[in-house]
């Protein structure tokens, strides 16, 4: 039989109560630190939820730095070419509020980010975010509220950056997968094509 949890007090009686260290580990502001975090940072998970509710989490990736530190309160992070779907984008304009966490390979700790966005289409700042020639197409400015960075236990539990764990065969191909779910027009041939070698060159147009 299930069994759910209904209040606050349910949750916090089956979960203990945090360290203090935990508890007050939030800042509202950038450390130098965070700041060399971003820095080095490749990668980092934007989620987002509209105004019914529903959520979204989307991936963003560039070279390490992609995030700019405005100032010790502000971000930008950079949109490239993508699927056009604009998923969590409609959601800031309903909803401004996000939560991100920035990965650096290899590290089992990470660097969390909350706060309230806006998308901008162009400012001086898109000049220090081009990439191989391309400008930015628009950018997420995100007004820090909370930063803290986030314990190395799931990352350990899972064994992520340990590579005699990795299995990228476990699944069919890009293609395979696309064709077998999605059933759209192009064959697998077509599909193996568009995923291969021509999709690396193409992410930044």
């Amino acid at each position: 039989m299930t069994v759910e949890i209904t209040s606050h007090e349910e949750l916090r009686e089956l979960l203990g109560t945090p360290t203090p260290r935990a508890a007050h580990k939030e800042r509202t502001t950038l450390h130098e630190l965070d700041r060399q975090w971003l820095a080095a940072a490749p990668f980092c998970l934007v989620a987002t939820a509209g105004a019914d509710g529903t959520c979204d989490v989307s991936p963003k990736g560039d070279p390490p730095g992609f995030t700019l530190v405005l100032d010790d309160r502000t971000i930008a992070i950079p949109e490239r070419p993508g699927n056009r779907r604009a998923d969590g984008y409609r959601n800031i304009l309903d909803n401004p509020h996000v939560g991100l966490i920035y990965l650096i390979p290899g590290r089992t700790d990470t660097l969390r980010i909350n706060g309230r966005a806006r998308l901008v289409r162009d400012a001086p700042f898109f000049d220090d975010m081009v990439v191989k020639g391309h400008r930015p197409v628009l950018a997420i400015v995100v007004e820090v509220e909370q930063v803290f960075y986030h314990c190395a236990k799931a990352f350990l539990r899972s064994r992520l950056w340990q590579p005699e764990t990795w299995h990228p065969d476990v699944l069919p191909s890009r293609a395979r997968l696309v064709k077998t779910v999605e059933a759209p027009p192009e064959s697998l041939a077509e599909l193996e094509r568009h995923y291969g070698p021509q999709y690396v060159e193409s992410i930044y147009t």
